[in-house]
């Protein structure tokens, strides 16, 4: 069973190109709908732990599940299975990139790739917003959570504010709703 933890990080390490965000899909196809190893909420727990914590959510993500499902060793296992695929890529392609980056075939495919990153990385921000706001048992509104949600992307686009200070205080804006709702 550890093998199949390795060889599906490994996967999602091999195939996740655009960055964490874009690699949201992609695991969540292989930890929730293939393998059933977490649910769409402790998916979205985890989206929320790797991002809260640092370095590549990617990386943290798989340590989670991996820690999750086989403890410490699972963790170092996931881990390892998505950051191998990664380090290779990376230095083969850093190696092309500086050899030939003027060549037009090469900006000519970045670009035609950027398109679909954003794509991605949508589709796993749909997928993580329909399960924050709305209940997945009754498919009720979590009326809070969207007040939240729309606060939130209003303060980080209006006025840039950095994301760590939105998640505290978006935090600290449901600790006080919860505690004001559980005095009524």
């Amino acid at each position: 069973m550890i093998l199949w933890l390795f060889l599906a990080f490994l996967q999602i390490g091999a195939l996740s190109f655009g960055g964490g965000y874009a690699a949201m899909p992609l695991l969540q196809s292989i930890v929730v709908d293939h393998y059933h190893w977490i649910s769409i909420a402790d998916f979205t727990n985890l989206v929320t732990i790797s991002q809260m914590t640092p370095g590549p959510i990617s990386i943290n993500a798989a340590t989670f599940v991996g820690e999750q499902l086989f403890g410490m060793g699972g963790a170092i296992v996931a881990t390892l299975g998505v950051v191998i695929p990664s380090a290779i890529f990376v230095s083969i392609l850093a190696w092309l990139y500086e050899k030939y980056t003027d060549m037009e075939l090469l900006q000519g495919i970045l670009k035609f790739l950027r398109p679909i990153v954003v794509a991605m990385i949508l589709s796993a921000g749909i997928t993580i917003l329909m399960s924050a706001i709305f209940d997945q048992a009754t498919k009720n509104v979590h009326w809070r959570g969207l007040i939240i949600f729309i606060v939130a992307l209003v303060v980080l686009r209006k006025w840039k504010t950095d994301p760590i200070v939105v998640m505290i205080g978006c935090g600290v804006a449901e600790l006080i709703s919860q505690l004001v709702f559980h005095l009524l």
